[in-house]
């Protein structure tokens, strides 16, 4: 019989492909209505679908451990003792995908006191003898063990579950050397972390290979120990038990005495209720989708199962090269004379353009790209045109294309910026993971690592494709409010930022080398003194070493305790440092000062480009709350309020040809949406009649006329409406103001009996989300929160507290992105040459061309003062001056 001919068995390993899920997708981006985590089971289901397209096994069973405890932890306690808690986002994902499971018909299998690997064994080893032709779908190395000719081991990549590479014997001598039966004796040599197998002392896989293949197996090998000279051999002889141990622990079982054998897991047929009603339960749509297509395949008279019953539907369309005139005539025709949204994706080699993919939803092109040639007229019009484009990462594409001279507008779609409008706690994917994410399908992807890939990547063209039915797949997930956020504000930023990155703005590099000279001589004297004061030099990063001195050296009280004993971070050396006064832990604390400040220097100093300008990259998706993040470097964590900040702030200038540098920021923005949102008389009267607000609230809090509030009163004040907003609990304002919590008590109540509307509505806040299971900006933005209904406390406690400010800080960013793009709009129309060179926070920074200084003012003010319409005023301060700290206000 050939192996076409062969039934095929397939079983997988549940808990390791669940696992490897679980971390290869984001977890905030896969929660159902009731607040459960689905991401695990969501890769699971997809990477099931792919296999049964694929494979088409006749015979098919899922095996899951019970629990971490089984005859080898009898053996040996520590075995698998490393590994950490089960992530709380974890918990409950198995139980349901186990159900999903059963309404699709699949068996699942587990034993008492055994591993799901020694039921993955059994199966493959009785298959193989009775005529199967057998895969194994596990993340285990020691499912190598199992494979043989009639076995072939399907093993996840570094991807997660979205790629599985086929091991069969020729590609496990190939990558180890040995026989498949043999791993198990190089395991034991070299040990298995994952399991807590502590291996031979100096041995590596290479010098276990060579002695697996010298003497057959690890009884050979420690058969002849005392014929292996040098270190190395004298570690065997001492360690020898270790081996025996691990050999004994890491060896699968094939006898497992199960209800089943493998005849008996026959694929049976979908019940396509019960999948309708898990798989709505899960909210998996799309996934649905490809299972009742998998059923309805399977209810044919062959039960073959044809690739576009488990993908979309779609054909990949043929990939077109064309240029000139073919090209011009296709544009028209694909996009529809320009109305139908065409998706676009670059193709770059070390950073150069050299094709564009271009594509609609049933036809794709590449256009090879060569600057300088004339046959390009077509794509630089349809380019620079406003037919609607998909991209992903339209502002990375913006740039490359404006480094190619070419211009781009008609920014319709970014997969990018869509997908964090759906789910913003959540880590952007590239396009491949989206397509596997959203579409259920895997995009090819070399392995960056290979020199020669042994897989070839797909045009960009046919990834152009992809991002349309990404795009369409997006638009359809996203509320309306999302989606008018997407338009209105998150596309036409784009340029705008685009166009901040590539200006860059001014920096000295001799300042910036000053202060580091003098923060590294500060730095050492800080080191040298905190030396001295405990009579001998520590690592003043090491928190092991600083655990030693503070706490046993010092006998200083114990901070909370941590995975590596007690903390040392900043804030536990705060608290300890008021608690237990010490020299050498004020010293450190200043060293730790120092040192933050010189490596934010030093980013900056790396950051300079060779114009003399920093050009950091603003990211729109680098928040949950809609602000904007700045990397490479950063540009937000400078100091603001403290001297070596300023200095800091000095370095950076205004270029030659510009008069100065404007800077323009909200004041209390935050403290206003919050008047605006809980409406809140008290709180909108000092607004409106340009009081100074926390002056204005302490003297109704503590019922003295606002001339005699004094500045520790104001100072509590301060602290308390801020912390409010953030969820801050008497406890916590009692310590920030380091005052009695009884009286941080009263401080609140009596906060929140002259200002009741506050308290209403950051209570409504809350309960308003854990009904609608997401906040809502005063625009529209949705942050979604399933944590709020979550069985963990700390889960739901943290989304409690980001819940309470999630509609104050998004509007805050919603705000100041409409005020950039009213600003930006408005440069344009009046033809100035001053540009937008930096977003810090809720500050702007331009520079300013000669004689356009009231012009610009103006233009500031208004936009930014009118971005949004509230109970309250906007206020704008706004300054000048030749650097940075100079136009501070």
């Amino acid at each position: 019989m050939t192996d076409d001919e062969k039934p095929t068995l397939m079983v997988i390993d549940g808990h390791s492909l669940a696992f490897r899920a679980f971390y290869a997708l984001p977890v905030d981006s896969f929660v159902n209505r009731e607040g459960q985590h689905t991401n695990a089971i969501h890769g699971f289901i997809s990477m099931l679908i792919n296999l049964l397209s694929k494979e088409k096994p006749t015979h098919l069973a899922v095996a899951f451990d019970i629990s971490r405890y089984s005859f080898r932890t009898r053996e040996y306690p520590e075995y698998k003792g490393t590994r950490g808690e089960t992530p709380p986002e974890f918990i409950g994902q198995i139980p349901l995908l186990e159900e999903a499971l059963a309404a699709m018909s699949i068996p699942t299998l587990s034993k008492e006191d055994y591993e799901a690997d020694d039921i993955l064994a059994t199966l493959a080893h009785r298959g193989s003898q009775e005529g199967f032709k057998v895969f194994v779908v596990s993340g285990d190395r020691d499912a190598i063990q199992m494979i043989d000719d009639n076995v072939t081991l399907l093993y996840p990549n570094a991807r997660g579950v979205s790629e599985l590479k086929r091991y069969d014997r020729d590609t496990v001598f190939e990558r180890y050397g040995i026989e498949p039966h043999q791993y198990p004796d190089i395991a034991a040599l070299v040990g298995e972390t994952s399991d807590n197998l502590i291996g031979i002392d100096k041995v590596g896989e290479k010098t276990a290979v060579k002695w697996i293949t010298q003497y057959g197996s690890l009884a050979g090998v420690l058969e002849h120990a005392d014929e292996i000279t040098g270190v190395v051999g004298e570690k065997l002889r001492e360690q020898s038990d270790r081996a025996v141990r691990n050999r004994k622990l890491n060896h699968l079982l094939t006898d497992v005495p199960l209800p089943v054998g493998p005849a008996d897991l026959e694929r049976k047929p979908i019940n396509s209720a019960r999948v309708r009603e898990v798989f709505d339960k899960l909210q998996f749509r799309t996934l649905q989708e490809r299972v009742l297509k998998i059923a309805a395949a399977e209810s044919g008279d062959d039960g073959a199962l044809p690739a576009e019953a488990l993908g979309s539907g779609s054909v990949i369309p043929v990939v077109r090269t064309m240029v000139d005139e073919e090209l011009a005539k296709w544009l028209d025709t694909a996009s529809a004379r320009g109305t139908a949204p065409l998706g676009v994706r670059l193709e770059l080699i070390s950073g150069e353009l050299t094709g564009i993919g271009i594509a609609s939803a049933t036809e794709s092109a590449f256009v090879p790209w060569a600057a300088g040639r004339p046959d390009y007229t077509a794509l630089e019009a349809w380019l620079a045109g406003d037919s609607p484009k998909y991209f992903h990462d339209s502002k990375r594409d913006l740039k490359l294309l404006a480094a190619a001279g070419l211009a781009l507008r008609g920014i319709a779609f970014d997969t990018r910026l869509a997908a964090w409008l759906l789910k913003p706690g959540g880590k952007p994917e590239d396009l491949a993971g989206q397509v596997y994410s959203y579409l259920g399908e895997t995009l090819p992807q070399p392995d960056a690592n290979q020199l020669v890939p042994d897989t070839e990547a797909v045009s960009p063209a046919t990834e152009a494709w992809y991002t349309v039915r990404v795009a369409h797949y997006l638009a359809e997930k996203l509320d309306a409010g999302s989606l008018r956020v997407l338009t209105d504000i998150e596309l036409p930023l784009v340029p705008v930022l685009a166009g901040m990155e590539t200006a860059g703005v001014t920096v000295s590099a001799e300042i910036l080398a000053g202060l580091n000279a003098s923060l590294t001589a500060s730095a050492a004297d800080l080191a040298a003194r905190s030396y001295a004061e405990i009579g001998h030099e520590v690592n003043l990063g090491s928190p092991k070493q600083l655990q030693q001195v503070l706490f046993e050296e010092l006998g200083m009280p114990k901070t909370r305790a941590n995975k590596t004993g007690f903390s040392t971070d900043a804030a536990s050396l705060a608290d300890l440092q008021e608690q237990a006064p010490h020299p050498f832990l004020d010293l450190l604390l200043q060293h730790r000062d120092a040192s933050k400040l010189k490596q934010i220097i030093e980013t900056l100093e790396r950051g300079i480009g060779g114009d003399g300008r920093i050009h950091t990259t603003y990211d729109q998706t680098g928040t949950s709350t809609g602000r904007i993040s700045s990397n490479d470097p950063n540009l937000q964590n400078i100091p603001v309020k403290t001297a070596i900040g300023r200095e800091i702030r000095s370095a950076f200038r205004r270029g030659q040809q510009f008069e100065t540098l404007l800077t323009a920021d909200y004041s209390q923005i935050e403290m206003r949406i919050m008047a605006h949102l809980s409406g809140d008389e008290g709180l909108i009267l000092a607004f409106n009649e340009g009081e100074d607000l926390h002056r204005f609230v302490g003297s109704r809090i503590f019922g003295v006329p606002p001339a005699e509030v004094t500045p520790l009163m104001r100072t509590k004040v301060k602290a308390m409406s801020y912390g409010l907003a953030y969820g801050l609990s008497a406890f916590g304002l009692s310590k920030h103001l380091r005052i009695e919590t009884g009286e941080a008590k009263q401080l609140m109540t009596d906060y929140f009996t002259r200002f009741g509307a506050v308290r209403e509505y950051l209570r409504n806040v809350v309960e308003q989300a854990r009904t609608d299971g997401y906040t809502e900006t005063i625009f529209g933005r949705r942050r979604p929160f399933g944590d709020l209904t979550s069985n963990n406390r700390v889960l739901r406690e943290n989304a409690e507290r980001a819940a309470l400010n999630a509609p104050i800080q998004g509007s805050a960013a919603d705000i100041l992105k409409i005020a950039m793009l009213g600003v930006a709009d408005d440069l344009a129309a009046n033809g100035l040459e001053s540009r937008m060179l930096l977003q810090v926070h809720d500050e702007l920074v331009f520079e300013v061309a000669p004689g356009e200084l009231e012009t610009l003012t103006a233009i500031v003010r208004d936009r930014m003062g009118h971005a949004a319409d509230l109970r309250v005023p906007l206020d704008v301060q706004v300054g000048t001056g030749e650097n940075w700290d100079q136009a501070a206000h």
